[in-house]
């Protein structure tokens, strides 16, 4: 009996990214373009088990092509907080079918969760850590337990808090990759131009960072990209790439 548990206790481990894990795989890959790391990546297993993270936002094609052009079955995780535009939604499933993407996995909040701490669906308006905790954090770590790593759409010219974003991160154990990292605008521009890639429907009315609807709004000429998003408030990220989300000491950490 003693001896089926340490088999079961082999099958079931996991590994364990570091951060010199990170930096390896930074200084590995440094000098590689995007599309060569991640087939490399993905050839070797050196992810263990992977999926790709979309918004579906106004850059996400871009990644989304890069990735299923290595390959169209790894896991595209969208988390759908229930107050997304109706745009995104529509350009989520024309993009997913255009790219020929296999397993795309909508994620939602919990409605228990959602019932005990946003009934009136107004946590947004006085507290949006806590409303972004319960709708997109939360329900992307529940879908993120099953997978040793996943593959962000971050770039660094986004948001000044990006700017020294690097490659290779390891968090909670998990390998996080942002093979954009070190795009500028302009990459992304002229990818999208190379590949005829459809643009997000809102992008062309100012919007050049898209999260939930009643937390973005247009951006002026000469504001940072991300200054759209929670205007008017002391926030720039929605939690799922920092920690402590913060929120309030009912909210858990990601």
């Amino acid at each position: 009996m003693a001896s089926a548990a340490r088999v079961l206790d082999v099958i079931d481990a996991r590994p364990v990214f570091t951060p010199a894990d990170a930096a390896a795989l930074e200084a590995r890959f440094a000098a590689v373009d995007a599309r060569a790391m991640l087939t490399a990546l993905l050839a070797e297993g050196a992810l263990g088990s992977v999926a790709a993270v979309s918004s579906f936002g106004a850059e996400s094609a871009a990644l989304l092509h890069l990735v299923a052009g290595v390959e169209r079955s790894i896991p595209v995780l969208f988390v759908d907080t229930g107050r997304m535009f109706a745009e995104t939604l529509a350009y989520r499933d024309a993009l997913a079918a255009r790219l020929g993407l296999r397993d795309l996995r909508t994620v939602r909040p919990d409605s228990a969760a959602l019932e005990q701490r946003d009934a009136a669906e107004l946590r947004w308006s006085y507290d949006p850590d806590g409303c972004c905790a319960i709708r997109k954090t939360e329900p992307l770590a529940r879908s993120l337990a099953g997978f040793d790593g996943w593959i962000s759409g971050r770039k660094g010219f986004q948001a000044a808090t990006r700017a020294a974003l690097p490659r290779f991160e390891a968090k909670d154990g998990r390998m996080k990759v942002n093979p954009l990292a070190d795009w500028a605008k302009a990459d992304i521009d002229r990818y999208f131009l190379r590949h005829d890639l459809p643009r997000h429907p809102l992008e062309a009315q100012g919007f050049p960072s898209i999260g939930c609807q009643p937390c973005t709004s247009p951006v002026r000429p000469g504001e940072d990209p991300r200054a759209g998003r929670w205007r008017g408030w002391d926030k720039v990220e929605c939690g799922i790439h920092t920690t402590p989300i913060g929120g309030g000491p009912d909210e858990p950490a990601f």
